[in-house]
């Protein structure tokens, strides 16, 4: 069994994702946001994928999410150039 997603987000990280949840001009921006205050907050990515956003995704989306965070950090909100959106 894998273990539960946990974030330990410093108060400028939490206060960044809260402005990016709120105002970024691209909605998957403010999805992924949205997505790892939740963690923060304790919910499980399955809770997340399932209730916690807009439309509910694959736990695979927000697990990617929660990855690319841990590896890229803010930089992990925008999609790579050239992948079309």
């Amino acid at each position: 069994m894998s273990s539960a997603l946990t974030l330990a987000l410093t108060d400028a990280e939490r206060r960044t994702l809260c402005d990016a949840r709120k105002r970024h001009d691209k909605p998957y921006v403010r999805e992924r946001a949205a997505a790892l205050l939740k963690i923060d907050d304790g919910w499980s990515g399955r809770k997340v994928a399932r209730e916690g956003l807009l439309q509910s995704r694959t736990p695979d989306t927000v697990y990617t999410s929660y990855h690319d965070w841990q590896d890229h950090g803010i930089a992990a909100l925008h999609i790579e150039e050239g992948r079309g959106l």
